[in-house]
């Protein structure tokens, strides 16, 4: 059977195969000629040689992949797969031939401008991107700053500040059983939030073989459907489970004369493992990296001699931390689940495949035609002590070692439906700080108010604006007496405001506006001075040490908090509610809150950056950060519907286009649905698709 490609009306790539492997390479060679510019990002990005074009911006990352091992890591891990899997790492090597077909033809303008020739992919390439893309989703950085604060405010505000940070992901995502859906049979819906780029993180693609015959999401540059697909009688979907896997050490390091020591919790010096890397920089001189690898992991902080400008720790001796992490240390990154997912048909199938997965740690939801549903953990978390999760911890001392790994968790169904976003749910044994319980429980309550649901009703739920965490604040201003008449004005009209964050609410802007100056204020008190200003880790680690997202995103808890620090919050939310009194947003919500999506490389023709519904904690998750920019860099990196009646009742959507091709006709098509919460039908009728070429 010739390997066939068909295109649906918005340009979503059908593929038809014979085999599985000429599926693969089928896959490989669309994504290439679809979005070669960004696969190679991807993999430059992977290998951490993205300097090399894109400049001194992208230098800190390729620091970190370098330091982190990376590219290394995704070698061992491919390694490991032809010994242990070799028919996945036949199926992966087959994707990469077909991607390097692809990319030999690659006439992406991105190229010519940056002076850029697309290079070879590798097999451990796919791997290497997945690793790239995920090594920061569990927040390790986040330990830097509990860390911060401890040693500042004292143990106990660290409380305080746990939200979902701004370095994790997260997503909407619920399933209604069967016996609460008009057919019978269940329904699947959410989106993930991620980072919106520009192309888009995920790949709409349908995948058909004699073996299996799916519809999904793909990650460009992986084979196969991992996070979301449909088989046509099972579908499954995922959301960050917020877990906690991967340790930060601190290091004792010494230099001799045959390299670097690290000091192991037995007392013994031991010879770490030490290179030196090169990394070209366009228009710059080279960088010299010094790699260094102990028992715990790769150095990705410091060194020998600690940091620039910041010498050594609060125990006198130099910094260095390195990074333990589930792929590292097992030399397994659960490709070993990707097929089986293809190939599953029932829940149990798919249950047995996320048995294989490694990381990120997601909580998986699924459903089949037969009536079963399925709503578990997946993924790798080591057990080890509790401080391990909480802060850096000593190499040196004895007890901080990883000791097996945890059971995986599972939960029920509630009334015939289950909802995932990032809440502390099934999950909550294997994290610390989790997303505040908004979205989910308005979720839930949504869900409820009906007793049978459709799938043409679930876009009603992905697009809903109500923002319950405005409460605290709203509350505060309800308590203030003695306003100027212009304010009192103001904190009347907001108090009978719905707390629907759309674009084109005036309230939601006066709202967003007093929230803004309450968190500036509260972020320059002089209570949070010894925060302003953090130790000089790594840049790529910085956005994790920002006092002022910080205070934005936990802005709840500090409001409600018994006590804080001596800080006069009346007094600052009636500076800031007069303050926006004397100048309002003169627009809407919509005006400010705008999508500013990463691009490795800007546009020539710079975009319009339409406005936006929603915020951080609506079920309409696009997130600014208060006090900072209304701008969204994160929101929904794709819709979706599975519907298990029919599975042509299923829909999606994703923010720009099929194609990644500047000016191609699927370039940025499906944007107008996406900012009107509308859904592109699911195609697999062979019938209704344009053949567009054998391969």
């Amino acid at each position: 059977m010739a390997t066939e490609i068909y295109r649906d009306a918005w340009g979503i790539p059908h593929l038809r195969a014979g085999s599985a492997a000429g599926l693969a390479r089928a896959q490989g060679l669309v994504t290439a000629r679809d979005r070669a510019w960004q696969l190679e990002v991807e993999r430059h990005r992977a290998q951490g040689t993205s300097a090399a074009f894109l400049g001194d911006g992208a230098l800190a990352w390729d620091r970190f992949a370098r330091r982190a091992r990376l590219d290394d890591t995704a070698r061992r891990c491919f390694a490991d797969l032809e010994s242990q899997d070799p028919e996945t790492a036949r199926w992966v090597r087959a994707y990469v031939d077909g991607v390097n077909e692809g990319l030999a033809g690659g006439t992406a303008p991105e190229f010519a401008r940056t002076g850029l020739t697309p290079g070879r992919w590798e097999p451990w390439t796919p791997l290497g991107v997945w690793l790239a893309t995920h090594i920061l989703f569990a927040g390790f950085p986040a330990k830097l700053w509990r860390e911060q604060v401890a040693a500042h405010l004292g143990a106990d505000a660290i409380g305080l500040f746990a939200t979902d940070g701004p370095g994790t992901s997260g997503s909407n995502g619920w399933l209604v059983a069967g016996e609460r859906t008009v057919t019978g049979h269940a329904v699947i819906a959410g989106d993930p939030h991620r980072w919106i780029e520009d192309p888009g993180v995920y790949q709409q693609i349908h995948l058909s073989c004699p073996e299996f015959d799916v519809v999904g999401l793909a990650v460009p540059g992986v084979p196969g459907i991992a996070h979301f697909g449909h088989t046509g009688t099972v579908a499954w979907a995922i959301t960050n489970a917020m877990a906690d896997y991967q340790d930060l050490y601190r290091e004792r390091l010494r230099r001799t004369g045959a390299g670097v020591e690290a000091l192991d919790p037995d007392g013994v010096w031991r010879r770490a493992a030490r290179h030196v890397e090169t990394v070209e920089v366009a228009g710059e001189e080279t960088v010299e990296v010094e790699v260094i690898e102990t028992a715990r992991g790769p150095v990705i902080i410091g060194g020998p001699e600690g940091l620039d400008g910041d010498p050594a720790d609060p125990s006198g001796a130099p910094v260095a931390m390195s990074l333990r992490y589930p792929p590292r240390v097992t030399g397994d990154l659960g490709f070993g689940a990707l097929l089986p997912l293809l190939r599953a048909r029932r829940v149990a199938d798919v249950d047995r495949a996320f048995d294989r997965w490694a990381e990120p740690v997601n909580v998986v939801q699924a459903a089949d035609t037969e009536g079963g549903v399925l709503h578990r953990v997946a993924g790798r978390v080591p057990r080890r002590a509790a401080a391990n999760s909480l802060r850096p911890v000593p190499a040196w001392e004895p007890g901080h070692e990883w000791r097996g790994w945890h059971a995986a968790p599972r939960a029920g169904l509630t009334d015939g439906v289950a909802v995932m976003a990032n809440q502390r749910g099934p999950s909550g044994p294997l994290g610390v700080e989790f997303a505040p319980p908004h979205r989910a429980d308005r979720i839930a309550a949504l869900l409820a108010r009906e007793e049978r649901w459709s799938a043409a009703d679930m876009p009603a739920i992905h697009t809903d604006t109500h923002l319950a965490s405005a409460s605290p604040l709203l509350d505060h201003l309800a308590a203030l007496d003695g306003l100027t008449p212009g304010a009192a004005a103001l904190r009347d009209r907001l108090l009978g405001w719905d707390r629907r964050m759309d674009a084109g609410s005036a309230d939601a802007a006066l709202y967003a506006a007093v929230r803004a100056a309450v968190v500036r204020r509260l972020a320059a008190h002089q209570a949070f001075a010894a925060l302003c200003a953090p130790p000089a880790y790594p840049d790529i680690l910085r956005p994790w040490l920002a006092l002022l997202p910080r205070v934005a995103f936990a802005l709840e808890h500090l409001l409600r908090a018994g006590d804080l620090y001596g800080i006069d919050r009346p007094a600052a939310v009636r500076a800031a509610i007069e303050e926006v009194a004397e100048r309002p947003p003169a627009g809407a919500w919509g005006d400010t809150h705008r999508l500013a999506p990463w691009r490795a490389l800007e546009p020539e023709q710079p975009h319009d950056e339409p406005g936006l519904s929603g915020d951080h904690d609506c079920v309409l998750c696009t997130s600014g950060v208060p006090g900072l920019t209304d701008r969204a860099a994160r929101g929904p990196a794709a819709r979706y519907v599975w519907d298990l009646a029919r599975r042509e009742d299923s829909r999606w959507v994703v923010p720009f286009g099929a194609s990644g091709v500047p000016g191609s006709p699927h370039h940025r098509d499906q944007l107008p649905l996406w900012l009107a919460g509308d859904l592109v039908p699911v195609v697999t009728d062979w019938t209704r698709l344009e053949k567009e070429t054998d391969v």
